[in-house]
């Protein structure tokens, strides 16, 4: 290698973590896009509820649905991406999305949109596994502020879409599905016509690889941890809006300032938090700050005030964790990013297709508190799981520092 080529790329690698290609920028806003579109049903779940007759675990299977379908199609992510190329992975997914989206806002029973989340998990798993990978791919950064890059399209999509729902929600509980239809549709144009084509790998991948991929220690210490810590997670997105007794539009603020501090806490705190105290250290603080926030949440669950505060104080612990976590996936095998990325996710997923409708039956089991409570022990195991197996961890920070 030249000196000049060496000197070019450490450049680039220095350079910001938002100094980046076009290409990266078009990914990027489908990414805002594809995760406003998780957050736009959160204002509108309790006025659902109501329209339909449903219970809370009933129409948690909204969730429930996207997260297992999801889960369970990222093992054949990099299977279809490595055939079909980036570019048409990525639209692919999108297309899918814009079709069950608009279905889901055309129907008349709790069931049928239940079963229309599927194929927008599918759609979504085909578009998540895939942007991650295409813009630490097409990145000129290096793979952690690739990963910050991605994790402030996550927080910023994360943060508008409960803003949208509510506002769109108050309308009508359908406009946040029909608006995600739309807007799929925006980023659909974005991809074709910005984004350039991704010379496809030389071997395509095996539909075996996820699972060969999982049997690296760290990758399944860290697809377990994140498994136990979506108990909390979705205990939050998909239950607390029916404790706070708020409407459309005043959940939507709850979770767009959740959201806000979930995308400023992930690209600004997490890096320092990383190099200062390491990634092991980190995660393990952050998650325990979680679940005390989570018991808080089951003690205070008859007040509303707390509840809301807990949500929104709760974004500062989840993007801190966010891109902690997701880093560490990229460094902790010896594999392609994307079948690193697919997975962990598929691990990951499935904790988040259980969660929601088991916090929904816990809560009409027993009480309002023991979604809270359970979801808070939950997380806390992820801890526990992680600081049993931190050796397994421990060249990441050495890793995360080289790219």
């Amino acid at each position: 290698m030249s000196s000049a080529t060496s000197s070019y790329q450490e450049i680039q690698k220095r350079s910001g973590t938002f100094s980046q290609p076009l290409a990266v920028w078009a990914v990027a806003f489908a990414c805002v896009i594809s995760f406003m579109g998780i957050g736009l049903v959160d204002p509108i779940l309790p006025a659902i509820a109501k329209k339909m007759d449903a219970t809370p675990s009933q129409v948690s299977l909204l969730f429930t649905s996207y997260n297992l379908v999801t889960g369970i199609a990222m093992l054949i992510t990099g299977f279809v991406s490595s055939r079909l190329g980036t570019k048409w992975t990525l639209i692919g997914g999108i297309l899918l999305i814009i079709v069950f989206s608009a279905l889901a806002g055309n129907a008349e029973t709790i069931g049928s949109i239940v079963w229309l989340r599927g194929g927008w998990g599918l759609g979504n798993s085909l578009f998540l596994a895939t942007a991650l990978s295409a813009i630490v791919g097409l990145s000129t950064s290096g793979t952690a502020k690739a990963i910050i890059f991605y994790e402030a399209a996550l927080g910023l999509g994360i943060a508008v879409g409960p803003l949208l729902g509510g506002e769109l929600g108050s309308i009508s509980w359908r406009g946040p599905f029909f608006g995600v239809s739309v807007l799929m549709g925006v980023a659909f144009l974005f991809l074709l016509f910005i984004m350039p084509n991704v010379a496809k790998p030389k071997k395509p991948s095996s539909l075996a690889a996820p699972f060969k991929a999982l049997a690296y220690p760290g990758l399944l210490t860290l697809g377990v941890a994140a498994f136990l810590y979506n108990f909390g997670f979705f205990t939050l997105m998909a239950y607390s809006p029916y404790v706070m007794e708020l409407n459309e539009r005043g959940l939507g603020y709850v979770f767009f300032g959740w959201g806000l501090l979930l995308a400023v806490t992930s690209v600004f705190v997490a890096p320092k938090l990383q190099k200062r105290l390491g990634s092991v250290a980190s995660i393990s603080i952050v998650l325990t700050l979680f679940a005390i926030v989570l018991l808080v949440m089951g003690v205070e669950a008859y007040t509303p005030a707390t509840i809301i505060t807990c949500v929104v104080v709760s974004g500062i612990f989840l993007g801190i964790n966010n891109t902690l976590i997701t880093t560490a996936v990229m460094e902790s095998a010896p594999v392609e990013r994307s079948v690193a990325s697919a997975a962990y996710s598929f691990v990951r997923f499935m904790g988040g297709a259980i969660s929601p409708w088991l916090a929904g039956k816990l809560a009409e089991w027993y009480s309002p508190r023991i979604p809270f409570y359970f979801g808070a022990v939950m997380v806390l195991l992820g801890v526990v799981f992680v600081l049993a197996r931190r050796k397994h961890l421990a060249g990441i920070d050495a890793a995360v520092a080289h790219h």
